[in-house]
Order: structure tokens, then C-alpha cells, then sequence
């Protein structure tokens, strides 16, 4: 960082004082502020004030110190190196040196004229004024950094940047038990927030309380970890982040073991088995067992799985702890939020917390101690999610970013094997940043290649990638996110993990500083990395020029064949030396350069590149082919296929699989598999299946293969193989290498020449405390073939034989220590020969069996010929190969001579010479005494020299000529990983369609031990291309039984070893041999006889004198005879088993020597054992047989019938009756009968009691044979039968008189309503039936017809008053059966549930109408019940009711009411019937154009009910004739409704009338109108009307006046109208008045109301007036009585 000294530089004196300060000087290094940019020296104070702060040019990068090649891999360090300047050579300012320069000259001039002591005075206070000044300079500076401070304290925003290591963490190697201390020093504002990280898992000292310990001091931090182990050797990384940014550094720790101990950079130890012996360290041998494995287990996205297997350590220690690791595709796995590991202290589990398909793989748990180790491995299937989008593509998988820079990235994955149904358009990609939940889109359109480049990045910053596949029908869901990539310099990158430069010996000089100034050359090497039809991808690098500044990059395209350059990033220049450019025009070709640029300007272009064709280099691959599946388990199959053709970038296949007939195809495999074979798991057990295959790259995927024949899944001979075992098969059907499930040793395969020559030389792993030999001979061998042994009555075994009776000698002696090499095997083997000979020589009959089980080795073709008293040496044998090479010895191999001189062969001898540039030497004997096998070890040779040999075949006649010498073989330590060839192959039961290959294992096992064989076939004149392979499956025996061959074809074979490496080798090929069956072929025949003996029989029809039978178990000897017997007789063999069981499983075979080749073989499986057991127990134990066993039934009347069935039984059979151990006869509780034609015997019991709850036995005897069948009724079994038969007893009784057939039921009608029916039977005219509710009769039908025998009450419109416990009783006079139905609580609930039912599905659809209030939808249905449950929904959701929204129920209509309805009511509404189950909804779309048609007829009925309701209204009070005497008072009131309020507008004989006195108009307070007339005369006399008008409408009332002549009455004459409309006479108007006034119905007045307005405003003779509708005056005094009492009556 550039800015001001840490503090560490300013109190530390450790801090790299030596180079911040030269001797004798108080100057200090700084960083200079002059424009050439160099560093030299500078004034400066301790406060170490920058000056370049005030700089204004941009802050320069932080200069390297690591030298990096073309690749960016470091290769040294960098030492800067410091140009001289006037600044660096004298240190002074411009003030300072004119100061010295003045003193100088004024001191020379001294010189001449004072003494030295004048002159030291003047040095003495110049050296003063110095001092003085340097003081205050530094006073000065001090102050201004002190304002500075305090600047930066009262601007914090200025003082914000992001975390940056002062000092970054250290990496560690310690000892195991101690404590390592990572510590580092961070600065930024605000102050960072610091975690610590293993392997990318944030430390937590909660959770490992004592192991970890954070500390965080002062900016400075450190992470102690407290006696460490093995498992703390990890990367730790510390990332320190605040809201500027986010920055990691890292470290690592190893944890070493002291000696003696396992350390991981050696080759994991060898798996030992039991044969091998246990390893011994420390004194202790650990045994390791993986008991309770996990099997093959299918997952699905999302989900969480857990494996786990139980570990069992022999002998257990307290707190021992074994490494347990877990491996995928085998690759080590680490903790983290996707797996999580845990080991109990027995059992160690693996928990995939969120399954994605980038789990799917072999699956290996490796639990290793001292002693070795052990494994087990299982697949795990990951099937996709359910997608989002029906029709929608799986999740792409394998999401990486490669090519990572400052602003560009190139994202990877791989295509998902599920499309959907339909062909994947392309991929989007998005990305996220780090630290934040904002996923963003890279790409606008698809891309269909599995690479996109990713820009417009910023540099520093961490990213996340996912991929999403789309096709027609949707979009994927979301790939796993990658790991976190961060945007930045590959070398910034490189230094952030904290990688130190190894050392060169080699130092590069540079520049440290960029030179400011300088325009930028040619960018070199200018390249199209990749092109594609949606972009091109250019690289190049850096110009040579070293020391620039700041470096970007502009990129130009043309046309090809024209001149015009257009820029591409015309805004943005490039920081990163790769670019990718979008929207080319596909199937154009252009040409690219690229400028550079910095603030200097803009550079010359580089050199075009050759013109480039936009489109897709990578070709999608062709489509495998030859796809062949073959049986495996009873739910897998292994399906092979041939590799896609010049498939370039090839990722991987798919497997798809189909039972046939359904063309419904099904992934086997979401995750590719890299090899040509795969084991298909999940298939369905006895379907047939085909399959497919296509392959992919990142251009796509291939078309499908051809589908495969179909192949029915059931579990194959031998079992099943498991993940890992499976070689690849390279051209003609040879094996490759193994696909990769297994950890894989670089080594040689078929292809490899086995020749010493050519052989590789790297010395093996050995223990040299123990004596071992070098590579392989350490090794031991499989199990000898058992058909080269002798018959002479001796254990003869090869070298593999002898090792192993060494290293059973020595675990005997020694337990733990290894086996001696083999070279020393003939010291350990010369007494075993002494007893070989004893035992041949011994008399008596276990010798004699002992002879008689061996395998006779030489018995083969060439043995095969008349025995010659006159017997001849043997020819000499040919073939001689070697086996194994070490250092000092050969192994051996030859085969038989071709003519043994009419005797067994009794040994061989073998001579060897060395052969010196060219020239052979004398030969000399490898071995004295016979060997009796055709192999052997020449030991005691010099290492790295060519030798050759020769062998001699012996017979009783002697000793054969030599054989012609071999090739020269050189003695070379073999080194290659895989197995040498196997050897001896020999052929037996040569048939006309099959013969079984015989074959020893190798001697040389490769790095790792055998574990299975291949043989290849191939007719005997066809070239070598026609080599095949016959099993798919490595096979782990010695031996093959081939098939399928063709009649009269002759064949030859050849045998290939595997292990762990891969396939080694193919062995010499074996014999030509005619697959033909000989005249007189007999095979072995299974026989048992009558005492159940079971036995195996074998005959020969061309027997010689010297011939023998010689029995073998799995082409071994038979070792244990005690568990056999062999007996020949002529020319007839039988070996009977004593006690047959599991351990006599296996291929038992004869072999007749001396003769043609007369061999057979019967396999005894463990289903063929089974069935002879059961065919010899038959035959010891004869039985009766059962056509079915006891049985008990119910019979009428509730009898008990107990019976069996006997297949074959004859008339002198017998049965007895045994129940609880007695026998039972035949009486008045058993009833017994025994039919020996249909060979039926029953029993039966009129009832039971508790008295016969046990066991019932049949015991039948016929002869010899014997059988019996019990019944055990006890405990519930019992009482349920018992009680069947009690209720079956009473039901036959029921049903003698009049009963119910179908007991009370109900339904209900399609009108709603509910019919309780019954179904009678066996009635007469005398039966009647009653019905009651809750105990009270309320139906009687004493004569019912029952024509239908069916019984009815319908209950109409039901409610909860019909609920109640209904019943029907028949009865007549043969008795009475009586039927209830409980219509309460539940079973009321239940009736109208399905009430509710058929009323909801009478419902209407939802319609919508409109009213003056809003509107409304409604349903009808075809009726109603008040106890239907009904719930309005609006947008699913309950519609809580308010005043503005309502419902109802009218007749049989359903409403919902929304009054005043806005835009926020619009919305999927609904109405659900609840009917206990289901429910029904009736929905409806309040939206679009239905809701705007509503909502205009809601405002058209709104305004219409606003307009009748405002109108103007005579509300009444007008009579239609008036008739009153001439000078009297008129006045007349009527009410006025209307808003606005209405102009009132009085008319005469339909002429306007005006107010005046006499005729006074009046319309006060908006509502009332009235009519005076003070004094009526005959003039008023006509029509009158009122007509009132307002906005809304015009209305009128109309009467008619009428004045006649008359005396005046007394009193006063008043009336009204009612509430009806009536007109009301006062108490004191007279009658003869009454009928002089015609009234008319009128709306009620409120008359109270205006007579208070009145009182207010008028005098009381007015009011008088206006009480009374017609006034007169009084004129006596009876009159005005009259008055005053009509007054006080109002």
C-alpha cells in the first residue's frame, strides 16, 4: 500500500531496519515525489509522512517479487533494481545545497587569513544552525501531520478502503502433538471482520472447544491450533472483509509423523488378506471388518442420503482411532456444506446433505490402521427433481469456471441426460456475487455449447455460476452452484494462496516501477482460442516492453477480404489478455487485432490473426455403437457398446433403458460415465429391457445407438459383479484399462511387450527389516491348478504351491513376519519331497484313496496312448516363456513335449547359460533333483544379463534330449503394474457345443494381487484380428466352461490376468482343439437311492490298464475325503456324499487318464442341493402327499367342518382323530368321514365351545408312509371362529321367520330428499311392519303387499329436527326381526353430507348481474337447506363479510352482494359447497370484459335509482275537490320531496298564479308548499295545480275549487289526511260539513313539526289558521265556544 508508514515502521526496530537505513546516515529510504517515478532517498521524519498522497496520478499497482514464465508458474524471484538520480545520489534539497555551497566557499576564503580555531568555531555553529533547522522542519512536519490526523478523523469517509495484509500467514510443517501458531496483520477502515477457514470450512472454537483458539489484537490476528494430528494438515486460509471489499490469504499446515508411522506421501500400504498374514507395527495386529455395508441406493435431487457401515477393529483398544476416509470416483472427500462425515467409534457415516447430481458415483468408505487397511464401495444413483415445468429438461450438473482474469470467465458444465421429451434449445447462464442473493443473466438468448465466457466482470470480486437448460416446454431448474472463482490476475491469484517461488539458482533483474509516460508496444501472440456460432474467444499476451503502466487493451475485427477495422470495445478497454466477442455473424470470416493502451496513449495493433469462419469447431460426437447388455443380478445388467468414432472432447455416455414394448425410455446414468462399460442398476426382475447409448461433448450431445438386444433381468451364473471391475474393451475385444472406480496404477497393458528388453526398471516397495524380495515375488500366488498335480499320491503343487506351504511354515513360527523370498525355496521344500515320497510309497487303503482323489498332471492327449512294456524317453519339450523376472532369478514355463515315450513323465530339468554381447556360454544345471511341474524358478543370476535356457523331460526310460534353446531372455526386475501372463492352459469335456479351459494363475501379480481372468477364442485358421473375448465379466477361477461353440470347428484359447492396474499379458495360446463329442461320451449322472444316499456317477467305455478315475472338487484335488466315499468298479466310478450340505456345493468333475480325453462335470448348486435333500429325505422318510393341508370351514347352522385332502392314498389307509394329544371318535359331537377315492377326510362339529379351543391333528398312515396335518385354534384365532359360529347359528334361526335381507339403510333422491329403505324376506299377508323414531311409531303398514320385499319412508325438506334413531320391527306369528339406523351426531352428519352433495352438484354455474347497489353473483340450486355449509372465496382465499360485502340466500338463489365495486374487487371469485368430503366449487372470472360490463350496468342502475329517488315529488296533502262556502279561509298544506330541492310553481285554469293577499303561496323550508285564500268569493273558483320541477324530474297535483253561496256556520270546520291518505274531520265540524268535502288518499304530514316552525315565526292568530284547514269565523257566542274547545282538542 501506498499510503502512510504502518506502525510497525515507526516503533519496531526489528522491521527490516538493515535496509530502511544506511550506516552513518540519517537519511531514510521513502518513496520520492519528483515526476520521474524513481525511488531514491528523501527528507523525511520519523512521523513518515507520504507524499505521494497528494499525488494526483492514479495509485500504482503493488509491485511483484515473483518471476513468473509464459504459463504464469513461478520460476524465482525478482530483485528490483534502483536507477541513480540526483535525488538518490546527494539526498539534499535545492535550499540545502545553496546553503553548503555558500559555507564552503566563505570557509576557503577563512583559510587564507584564520586560525584553525576560528575555523572549527565556524563549523561548530553551522553545524548549530544545521541542527536548529533539521528541528524545525521536523516540528513542522510533525504539526502538519497532527492536522492531517485530525482531518482524517473528522472525514472518515476519506480514510475508507478495503482490507489489505500488512502481514500475510506463514505456512507450517510441524511434528504431530504440538501446537502451530498462524498469525497475520491486517489494515483497513472500517476495521475488517477476520475468519479463519479449513479447506474452505469456516472454523468454529465452539464447536472444538481446546483445539482451536481465535485471537484478535490490534490488527492483529492469529489461530492457534493445540496439539495437532494428521488431520490438520489442510489449507487455511483467513479472509478479512468490511463494506470497501473482501480479501484471503493462505497457508498451509502439514502434520508429520515420526518414523515408523503411515505417511500420506508414500504409496498407501498393500491390503492384506488372510492367507498373507497381518502386518505387525508396534507389536499389535489390527484385524478390520466392514460389516453393515450400504448396498446400491437411489436418491433424488434435493433429498438428503446417508451411507454408513459398521467397523469391527480385532483386537478393540480404547481411543484407538483408525483413518476413515470416503471417496467418490475415488477421489478423496472433504467436509463441506454438501458432505458431511462422522465417525462414532464403530461406525463411520457419510450424510450428502442436499443431492445433486454431481453426487452420483462409486461411493468407497476406506477405513485404514497399522496393520492395512480395508475398503467397500457401492454405487449411489441420483435421479432429477420433479421439474417446475411439465415437459421441462433436468438440471445441467458440473458447473466450473476455467480461464479465470480480471474481467472474464469462462463458465463449463455438462448437458443433463433428461431433455424432457424434447430437444434442449440451450443453456442460460447467471451469476452471482459473492457475499449476495442477486442472480444475474449472462446471456440474453440460449447458448447451446457447454462453455460460455462470461465479461463485463469486476476485478477483484468473487463469483458464482449456474446453468439452466430450456426447451420448448420450460425452463430447467438451477444447476449446483460452482465453486466461488474470483476476477483477477492468475499471478495475483497465484500470490494471494500464498505460493512461494521454489529456487532456480537463477535471478531476474527488472524494473520495479511501471514507467509513466510511454505508449504501450504490439501485443504479442494474438490467437483464436475457441470459436463457436455465438462467440470467439481471442488470447494473447502482454507487449515484451517490461514496466508499464497500467496496460488495457482495445480489440478490432474486419471483415475477411476488406480493410475496414472497427473497433469492438469502443467504451471500455479490456484489462485482462482475453476477450470474447458476442453477435458475430455466423458462417463469416473475420480477422482480429488488438492495441494497447495506457494514459500515454493508444499503441500500434498487433498482428492480425488468420481469418476466422464463425461456427462451431467441435463436431457433436457420432453415436456409439454395437451395444451389447448381459445379465448381472436380479436387478442389474451390464451393457457394453463401442466408442463413438473420432469423438473429439468426449465427456462422457448416457445410458438409457426401456422395457420392451412400452417405448417409455428411462435414464440409467445422470452423471457420464467415462468408460465403454456400465452396470445398470433399479431394473425391474424378470422384464426384458433394451438399451441405448449416446455420447456427449460440450458441442452436445450424440444421436441414440442402436438399440440393443433385449435381455431379460435375472441374476447370472455366479452372481453379480460389482462397480470398479469392469476393463475397457479396446479394438478386436481386447481389455484396456479399467474403468475408473478403482484407483489406477500406471503400468503396461495388452499392448505392452512383455519381453525383459523393453520392461521398466523402478525399484519396488520392500521391507528390508524382514527380508523381502524386491516387486512382485513378495507377491503371493493364487491357488495352483488342481489338474497339473500327480497322481501318485502326493501334495505336489508349482512355485505358488511351495510359497504358500513357506508362508505357513513361517506364520506358524513367527506369527506376523513375512515370507521369505522364493529363492530359498528348495531349503524349505527338501523335506517336504521326503514326505511327498513317503506318502507315495505308504501301504494300506488311505494311501490308496489318497491316490485315487490326486490329478494326475501329464494326463492329457499325448498321455493318452497304449501302455508299452518296451517305454521310451520323452521327446523334448517346447515353449519355454518366462513367468516373473527379479533380479536374480527367472521363472519358467514350457510345455508338455508332444511324445512322452509310452510313460508318465516323472520330472524335468532345466539348464540356463548367459549369452555375453551375442555370444552364449556353457550351460549349466538350474536344478539336480526333478521337477515334477512345468514351471520353475532358476534362481542365483546376475542381475541386468541376457540368458538362455533349455529343458529335459524324464520318463522310467530316462532322460530325454534337450530342448532346442530358448530366446534370450534378459534378468530384469520386473516393475509393471499389471499381472503377467497365466500359464498351462489345458482343455477338458470337449463337446460338440462346449469344452471347459483350464489355466494356471500368473507368477508375477503386478503391483497389486489378481483378481479375475478373461479368455479370448478364436478359430484355429482365422487371422489374429478374429480374437474375441468370451466373458464380459472377469471370471475369478482357474478355470471356464465355453459355450456356444459351433459343431466341428476347431478353436484355440488364451488367457488374460487383471487386477487392480488393469489386464496384463495374454497368456500361450493353448492347443487346437475340434469341438466335436466323441462316439461312446458319457457324463455324470446324480443318483439318489432308496436309503437317500445321494451319489454321483461316472462310466468310460475305453478304459486302458493304466487308467484312473480321478475325482476332483472345482478342478481341485479333494482334500476332505471324510465328506466322500469313491468306489470303482470296472469301468464305473460313484462318489457318494456321507452328509451332504452347504460345503459340498461346487463343479465336480472326472477325469479318466490314459484315455482320449474322457472327462465330465456336474455342477451341484446350492438350488440342486436343495432339491436332492428333498429327494433324499423322500426316500429315508416316505410321506403321504397333501393336496391340501388342515383347514377348518363354516358350515350351516353354524357347524364347524375340519378337513384335508391326500394326493394318493390307497384302501388300506388309516386316519386318526387326535385333538389337544386324545383321540376323538365319531359320536354326537364329531361327525367323522373318510372318502379314499377323492381321498377327502373331514370332521365336523355341530358347535363349539370353549371347551374345544387347541390343536386338531389328522394323523394318516398307509403303509410305510406316513403324514399329518394340524390346525392350532387357540387365543383369538378361537374366539373369532367361535364366534362365527355362534352368529352364523343365530342368522340361520333369524331367518326361519320373517327378516330383514338388507337392514335400514337411506339414500337420497336427485329432489334431496331421503328414503329410508330395507329389503325384506320370507313374509306372508300377516306380517306387518311398524316404524318408529326415537322409540314413538310413526308409520304402521299392517298390510303391506311386498311385491318388492322393499320397505320406504321418504323424509322431504330434511332438518335437525328429523335427526333421531329410527327402527323397523317385523313380526308375525312365527316371530319378529327388527332393523334401527342411527340418524344422530355422526350418522346425521354423514345423511346431510350427501345431502349437501346432490345440492351442490344441482348447483348453476357462477353468473354475474348488477344492481343500483353494485353487483352481485349468484347460483341457483334445485333446493335449499338451511344447514348448508357455503364459503365465498375471492382469489382462494375466505371472503370476510362487511357492510360492503354481503350474502344471501333468496328462494333458491345464492347471492354474493359487492356493493360500490372498485378495480381491487376484480379477481377469480368462487363459492364452495361443503359436503364433508371434497366439496364442489362453482368459480367465476370478475376481470377483463365481464368485470367492465358490470361494473357500466351497475352505474347506468345507480343513476337511474339517484334520478327516481331525487326527483321532484308532490309527497300529497292535496284533496281533488274542494268545496267551501263563499268568505270563508282556504288553506291548504302539501309535503315537497327532491334533491335539489325543487322550484315550486303554483297555476289557475293552467295559468300562471302569483302571490298576493288574497291568495297568499307559501313554500317554506324546502318541503312544505301551501295555498291561502284569506277570503273565498266565487272569483277562486276553477282548476288549480302545483307543479314542482327539479334536474331530475317534473311532477304535478291537481284539485278543484269550488265556492258556493250560503249563510255561515257557526264554529269551525277542519280536516286532514291520515297516514293513509284519508281525510279527517275534525271533533267540531259539523256533519252536514263532512259531507260537503270530497277527500282524497294523501302521505302522512308531519304536522307537529311544522306547527312548532310556525309558532316561532307566526302570530297565534295564525297559527289558529293554520290548524285548521278551513277556518270561519264565530260569530256568537255558541260559536266561539265551539272554537276554543276544537282549539284546546288540537
Amino acid at each position: 500500500m501506498s499510503g502512510s508508514v504502518p506502525f510497525y515502521q515507526k516503533h519496531h526496530r526489528h522491521y527490516d531496519r538493515g535496509y530502511r537505513y544506511q550506516s552513518g546516515s540519517r537519511y531514510t529510504a521513502g518513496t520520492s515525489s519528483s515526476s520521474s517515478s524513481t525511488r531514491g532517498l528523501d527528507w523525511s521524519s520519523p512521523s513518515g509522512l507520504d507524499k505521494s498522497r497528494l499525488n494526483p496520478l492514479p495509485k500504482r499497482a503493488k509491485p511483484s517479487y515473483l518471476a513468473v514464465d509464459k504459463e504464469n508458474h513461478i520460476i524465482g524471484y525478482v530483485v528490483p533494481l534502483f536507477r541513480s538520480s540526483q535525488d538518490f545520489a546527494t539526498g539534499y534539497s535545492d535550499a540545502e545545497e545553496t546553503r553548503l555551497r555558500n559555507t564552503s566557499s566563505h570557509m576557503e576564503r577563512r583559510d587564507l587569513f584564520t586560525s584553525g580555531l576560528e575555523m572549527e568555531r565556524s563549523e561548530q555553529v553551522s553545524r548549530k544552525e544545521a541542527m536548529r533547522e533539521s528541528a524545525e522542519r521536523i516540528s513542522l512536519n510533525k504539526t502538519i501531520h497532527e492536522h492531517e490526523e485530525h482531518f482524517k478523523r473528522m472525514n472518515e469517509d476519506s480514510l475508507m478502503h478495503a482490507p489489505e495484509f500488512v502481514i500475510k500467514p506463514r505456512s507450517h510443517t510441524v511434528w504431530e502433538k504440538q501446537c502451530v501458531r498462524l498469525h497475520c496483520t491486517v489494515s483497513g477502515w472500517p476495521d475488517p471482520r477476520v475468519v479463519w477457514y479449513k479447506n474452505n470450512v469456516a472454523i468454529d472454537p465452539l464447536t472444538n472447544a481446546g483445539k482451536y483458539k481465535i485471537e484478535s489484537k490490534y490488527s492483529v490476528h492469529s489461530l492457534e491450533i493445540n496439539r495437532c494430528d494428521f488431520d490438520d494438515t489442510a489449507q487455511y486460509r483467513v479472509s478479512a472483509m468490511n463494506s470497501k471489499g473482501e480479501l484471503s490469504a493462505f497457508a498451509s499446515v502439514v502434520v508429520k509423523r515420526f518414523r515408523g508411522e503411515v505417511d500420506e506421501c508414500l504409496p498407501a500400504p498393500r491390503r492384506t488378506s488372510f492367507k498373507d498374514g497381518p502386518v505387525s507395527e508396534y507389536g499389535i495386529n489390527f484385524q478390520t471388518h466392514i460389516v453393515d455395508k450400504f448396498g446400491v441406493s437411489f436418491g433424488r435431487e434435493g433429498e438428503t442420503m446417508s451411507l454408513g457401515c459398521t467397523v469391527i477393529i480385532n483386537p478393540p483398544l480404547h481411543r484407538y482411532q483408525p483413518e476413515v476416509h470416503w471417496y467418490r470416483d475415488d477421489v478423496l472427500l472433504s467436509p463441506s456444506k454438501w458432505t458431511h462425515m462422522h465417525w462414532s467409534g464403530d461406525r463411520a457415516t457419510l450424510t450428502l446433505t442436499h443431492l445433486n447430481k454431481e453426487d452420483e458415483g462409486l461411493y468407497t468408505l476406506r477405513v485404514t490402521t497399522k496393520s492395512g487397511y480395508e475398503t467397500y464401495s457401492a454405487y449411489v444413483f441420483v435421479r432429477d427433481a420433479d421439474a417446475e415445468v411439465e415437459g421441462a429438461p433436468g438440471a445441467p450438473l458440473d458447473v466450473g469456471c476455467l480461464d479465470a482474469n480480471k474481467d472474464y470467465i469462462i463458465v463449463t458444465w455438462k448437458q443433463p441426460a433428461v431433455d424432457g421429451g424434447n430437444s434442449i434449445l440451450g443453456y442460460f447462464v447467471d451469476r452471482c456475487e459473492v457475499g449476495t442473493n442477486h442472480w444475474i443473466q449472462c446471456n440474453d438468448t440460449p447458448v447451446k455449447f457447454a462453455r460460455f465466457p462470461v465479461t463485463g466482470l469486476v476485478e477483484g470480486r468473487s463469483y458464482i455460476f449456474r446453468v439452466r437448460a430450456v426447451n420448448k416446454s420450460g425452463m430447467s431448474r438451477p444447476s449446483r452452484v460452482s465453486e466461488p472463482v474470483a476476477a483477477m490476475d492468475p499471478a495475483d491469484r497465484a500470490r494471494m494462496r500464498g505460493t512461494s517461488a521454489p529456487w532456480t539458482g537463477q535471478i531476474i533483474v527488472t524494473e520495479e516501477e511501471p514507467a509513466e509516460g510511454i505508449v504501450p508496444g504490439r501485443p504479442r501472440a494474438l490467437q483464436v482460442t475457441e470459436a463457436t456460432k455465438n462467440y470467439v474467444v481471442l488470447s494473447w499476451k502482454p507487449p515484451g516492453e517490461k514496466g508499464l503502466e497500467g496496460v488495457m487493451y482495445y480489440v478490432e475485427k474486419c471483415v475477411s477480404g476488406t480493410d475496414t477495422w472497427q473497433r469492438v470495445n469502443t467504451e471500455i478497454p479490456v484489462k485482462s489478455p482475453r476477450f470474447a466477442l458476442f453477435d458475430l455473424a455466423e458462417g463469416n470470416s473475420y480477422c482480429f487485432r488488438v492495441r494497447c493502451c495506457n494514459s500515454a496513449g493508444v499503441g500500434e495493433p498487433s498482428d492480425p490473426t488468420e481469418a476466422t469462419t464463425v461456427g462451431d469447431k467441435l463436431d457433436t460426437p457420432a453415436a456409439p455403437s454395437k451395444v451389447v447388455p448381459t445379465r448381472n443380478t436380479a436387478t442389474s445388467v451390464v451393457v457394453s457398446w463401442e466408442a463413438s468414432h473420432d469423438a473429439q472432447e468426449l465427456v462422457g455416455y448416457y445410458i438409457e433403458a426401456s422395457i420392451v414394448g412400452s417405448n417409455i425410455w428411462e435414464p440409467c446414468n445422470n452423471k457420464p460415465v467415462n468408460a465403454t462399460r456400465f452396470i445398470c442398476h433399479g431394473l425391474m426382475t424378470g422384464e426384458k429391457y433394451v438399451f441405448r447409448v449416446r455420447a456427449l461433448n460440450a458441442a452436445g450431445l450424440s444421436h441414440f445407438s442402436q438399440e440393443s438386444e433385449a435381455v431379460e433381468v435375472k441374476a447370472a451364473i455366479g452372481g453379480g459383479i460389482p462397480h470398479g471391475v469392469l476393463p475397457e474393451m479396446g479394438p478386436g475385444g481386447k481389455a484396456g484399462q479399467l474403468t475408473p472406480h478403482r484407483p489406477r496404477w500406471t503400468g503396461t497393458h495388452d499392448t505392452v511387450q512383455f519381453s525383459p528388453d523393453t520392461l521398466q526398471t523402478s525399484k519396488a516397495q520392500a521391507d528390508p527389516e524382514h527380508g523381502q524380495g524386491q516387486g512382485p515375488t513378495a507377491a503371493s500366488s493364487g491357488p495352483s491348478d488342481p489338474a497339473e498335480r500327480k497322481n501318485k499320491g502326493a501334495i505336489r503343487g508349482n512355485v505358488s504351491q511351495a510359497q504358500n506351504v513357506v508362508k505357513d511354515h513361517l506364520s506358524q513360527s513367527a506369527p506376523g513376519s513375512l515370507c521369505e523370498p522364493l529363492t530359498d525355496i528348495e531349503a524349505h521344500l527338501g523335506s517336504f519331497h521326503a514326505e511327498v515320497h513317503a506318502v507315495k510309497t505308504a501301504d494300506g487303503p488311505e494311501a490308496e484313496q489318497a491316490c485315487e482323489l490326486s490329478v494326475d498332471a501329464s494326463a492329457n492327449q499325448e498321455t493318452a496312448r497304449p501302455h508299452s512294456e518296451s517305454a521310451a524317453s520323452p521327446a523334448p519339450p517346447f515353449g519355454i516363456t518366462v513367468l516373473e523376472c527379479v533380479r536374480d532369478s527367472m521363472v519358467l514355463a514350457w510345455k508338455q513335449p508332444a511324445f512322452i515315450g509310452g510313460a508318465d513323465i516323472t520330472g524335468y530339468f532345466v539348464d540356463y547359460r548367459d549369452v555375453i554381447d551375442g555370444v552364449p556360454g556353457k550351460w549349466h544345471e538350474a536344478n539336480i533333483r526333478a521337477i515334477s511341474d512345468r514351471a520353475y524358478r532358476v534362481t542365483d543370476l546376475k542381475e541386468n544379463r541376457k540368458y538362455q535356457f533349455q529343458v529335459r523331460a524324464a520318463n522310467i526310460a530316462g532322460v530325454g534330449i534337450p530342448s532346442l534353446p530358448s530366446d534370450t531372455f534378459l534378468c530384469e526386475e520386473w516393475t509393471i503394474a499389471v499381472p503377467g501372463p497365466p500359464h498351462d492352459l489345458e482343455l477338458r469335456e470337449v463337446r460338440c457345443d462346449s469344452m471347459t479351459l483350464l489355466w494356471k494363475p500368473p507368477v508375477y501379480q503386478g503391483r497389486d494381487p489378481v483378481n479375475g481372468f478373461y479368455i479370448d477364442i478364436k478359430e484355429a485358421e482365422a487371422p489374429e484380428e478374429a480374437w474375441r473375448g468370451i466373458n464380459t465379466k472377469a471370471t475369478e477361477n482357474t478355470f471356464f466352461k465355453v459355450k456356444n461353440l459351433k459343431e466341428g470347428e476347431t478353436y484355440v484359447f488364451r488367457v488374460r490376468a487383471q487386477n487392480q492396474a488393469g489386464v496384463g499379458k495374454t497368456s500361450d495360446i493353448s492347443e487346437a482343439v475340434q469341438a466335436l463329442t466323441k462316439p461312446g461320451t458319457k457324463e455324470i449322472v446324480v443318483d439318489v437311492d432308496d436309503d437317500g444316499n445321494i451319489s454321483l456317477n461316472f462310466e468310460c467305455g475305453n478304459l486302458t490298464p493304466d487308467s484312473k478315475f480321478l475325482w476332483s472338487k472345482n478342478y481341485e484335488d479333494i482334500s476332505d475325503s471324510s465328506r466322500l466315499t469313491v468306489e470303482t468298479k470296472g469301468n464305473k466310478s460313484k462318489v457318494t456324499f456321507s452328509s451332504p450340505g452347504e460345503e459340498d456345493i461346487g463343479i465336480y468333475s472326472c477325469l479318466v487318464s490314459h484315455t482320449d480325453g474322457a472327462s465330465s462335470s456336474y455342477t451341484i448348486s446350492q438350488e440342486e442341493l436343495k432339491r436332492l435333500l428333498e429327494i433324499s429325505h423322500d426316500h429315508k422318510f416316505p410321506t403321504i402327499p397333501l393336496k391340501s393341508d388342515l383347514a377348518v370351514e363354516m358350515l350351516e347352522k353354524g357347524r364347524v367342518r375340519f378337513w384335508l385332502q391326500a394326493d394318493q392314498i390307497s384302501a388300506n389307509g388309516k386316519v386318526d382323530y387326535v385333538f389337544n394329544d386324545n383321540l376323538v371318535s365319531q359320536g354326537e359331537k364329531y361327525k367323522m368321514n373318510f372318502d379314499k377315492n377323492t381321498g377327502v377326510i373331514e370332521m365336523i362339529m355341530e358347535s363349539l365351545t370353549p371347551a374345544d379351543e387347541g390343536t386338531f391333528t389328522f394323523q394318516m398312515q398307509d403303509g410305510k408312509a406316513t403324514n399329518q396335518s394340524s390346525l392350532v385354534l387357540i387365543g383369538d384365532v378361537f374366539k373369532d371362529l367361535q364366534k362365527e359360529s355362534e352368529f352364523q347359528r343365530k342368522e340361520w334361526f333369524r331367518k326361519q321367520g320373517p327378516h330383514f335381507i338388507e337392514y335400514l339403510g337411506y339414500e337420497v333422491t336427485p329432489e334431496c330428499c331421503v328414503m329410508l329403505k330395507c329389503k325384506v324376506g320370507n313374509i306372508k299377508k300377516e306380517t306387518s311392519a311398524l316404524w318408529y323414531k326415537d322409540g314413538r311409531e310413526i308409520k304402521a303398514d299392517e298390510h303391506l303387499g311386498f311385491t318388492e320385499g322393499v320397505l320406504k319412508l321418504e323424509i322431504a325438506q330434511i332438518s335437525k329436527k328429523d335427526a333421531g334413531v329410527y327402527e323397523v320391527v317385523l313380526k308375525d306369528d312365527r316371530g319378529k326381526d327388527t332393523s334401527a339406523l342411527n340418524l344422530t351426531d355422526q350418522g346425521f352428519k354423514d345423511l346431510m353430507n350427501e345431502v349437501f352433495d346432490y345440492i351442490a352438484n344441482s348447483s348453476t354455474p357462477l353468473k354475474i348481474t348488477s344492481t343500483d347497489e353494485g353487483i352481485r353473483l349468484y347460483t341457483f340450486v334445485s333446493y335449499y337447506n338451511d344447514l348448508l355449509p357455503v364459503t365465498w372465496h375471492y382469489k382462494d382465499s375466505a371472503i370476510a363479510f362487511c357492510d360492503r360485502l354481503k350474502s344471501g340466500v333468496v328462494g333458491d338463489q345464492l347471492w354474493l352482494q359487492i356493493t360500490e365495486p372498485t378495480e381491487k374487487d376484480m379477481g377469480k371469485y368462487a363459492i364452495e359447497f361443503s359436503d364433508g368430503k371434497g366439496g364442489l366449487r362453482r368459480t367465476v372470472e370478475l376481470s377483463g370484459q365481464a368485470y367492465d360490463d358490470a361494473f357500466a350496468e351497475f352505474k347506468r342502475l345507480k343513476a337511474a335509482a339517484i334520478a327516481e329517488r331525487n326527483r321532484a315529488r308532490v309527497a300529497g296533502g292535496l284533496p281533488d275537490v274542494v268545496t267551501i262556502q263563499e268568505g270563508k279561509a282556504l288553506n291548504l298544506t302539501c309535503n315537497i320531496s327532491g334533491d335539489p330541492v325543487p322550484e315550486v310553481t303554483w297555476l289557475k285554469n293552467e295559468k300562471g298564479l302569483t302571490s298576493d293577499e288574497h291568495c297568499i303561496l307559501k313554500f317554506e323550508s324546502g318541503k312544505f308548499a301551501s295555498f291561502t285564500v284569506t277570503a273565498v268569493n266565487t272569483s277562486d273558483t276553477g282548476k288549480y295545480s302545483i307543479l314542482v320541477k327539479n334536474k331530475y324530474g317534473t311532477e304535478s297535483a291537481d284539485f278543484t275549487l269550488e265556492v258556493t253561496e250560503g249563510t255561515p256556520d257557526l264554529g269551525v270546520t277542519s280536516y286532514w289526511t291520515d297516514s293513509e291518505g284519508n281525510v279527517v274531520f275534525g271533533p267540531n265540524t259539523p256533519k252536514e260539513k263532512q259531507s260537503g268535502i270530497t277527500a282524497m288518499k294523501m302521505q302522512r304530514t308531519k304536522v307537529e313539526k311544522t306547527l312548532k316552525d310556525h309558532r316561532e315565526t307566526q302570530k297565534s292568530e295564525e297559527e289558529d289558521n293554520f290548524i285548521d284547514t278551513v277556518t270561519v269565523e264565530p260569530k256568537n257566542s255558541e260559536e266561539k265556544d265551539d272554537v276554543e274547545e276544537n282549539t284546546k282538542l288540537k
